[in-house]
């Protein structure tokens, strides 16, 4: 018993160690993607200072992208081994991928309105992305619906299922004619058209917010985890007490 207790310890002790270095390593990269972003890197000599939301439209999509393949690997273990831990882990990583998913979509927007003249267009990268957007909200509603496993396994399925967007995302604007420009960072190339500076400074920028978006993955999934918390009931003026026991039990969102 007490090896087992030591042994936690020791676990506990290396995992808030790997969280201070995430921590730490993130706002080392976040304030060289500010510095990098906003005074060094030059500005495009078309778009110009309007370039600079490549800064936060790119990280944002990134860091969504690896938010939904979290979610595909936790609803496949789910499926396989049914364990709650799995479920709450996919649940944070979708709440965290559609957030960052509506940011990409309002940077983006902007984005566009700056050097196109127009928010929003229905072409192949805008339409698949909030096709993906509206996939995980379907995942996020079904894990809201309490039928017990049922509602875990609809999801889990929608989270294996769901992932084939990803792609389709990713490689729109080489499949169909866009008024998005291709790839960056990810085009499938060796030699990514982009000045050396801007791409310190997106690269930056990527790490820092995959850092974040991590860690803010991790606390979501261990708030969901948390057990029910007590709190005393009002005294009714009336009766006099607040019910058989005197208190409330009330639960901080405890269901995966």
């Amino acid at each position: 018993m007490e090896m087992k207790t030591l042994s936690a310890a020791r676990r506990d002790l290396s995992a808030r160690r790997a969280v201070r270095t995430l921590l730490g390593s993130g706002g080392v990269a976040l304030i060289a993607a500010l510095a990098l972003g906003l005074l060094i890197a030059p500005a495009d000599r078309v778009q110009g200072e309007w370039q600079r939301l490549m800064y936060v439209h790119v990280p944002a999509a990134w860091s969504a992208y690896l938010c939904f393949a979290i979610v595909l690997g936790a609803s496949a273990l789910y499926l396989w081994r049914r364990g709650a831990g799995a479920a709450r882990v996919g649940r944070a990583a979708a709440e965290a991928g559609v957030a960052l998913t509506a940011l990409t979509l309002a940077s983006g927007s902007a984005w566009g309105a700056a050097t196109w003249g127009t928010w929003w267009v229905w072409d192949g990268r805008t339409t698949s992305t909030v096709a993906m957007a509206l996939v995980y909200v379907v995942y996020l509603a079904a894990r809201a619906i309490e039928v017990g496993r049922v509602s875990r396994l609809v999801a889990a399925g929608i989270g294996v299922v769901g992932f084939a967007v990803v792609p389709v995302v990713h490689l729109s604007v080489l499949w169909w004619r866009t008024l998005h420009q291709p790839a960056t960072l990810l085009a499938p190339s060796t030699s990514p058209p982009i000045h050396p500076l801007m791409g310190a400074a997106i690269l930056a920028a990527v790490l820092a917010v995959t850092i974040i978006t991590l860690l803010l993955v991790r606390w979501r999934a261990q708030a969901l985890a948390s057990p029910p918390v007590e709190k005393p009931a009002e005294r009714n003026p009336v009766l006099g007490a607040s019910g058989p026991a005197g208190r409330i039990v009330t639960r901080r969102d405890a269901r995966p």
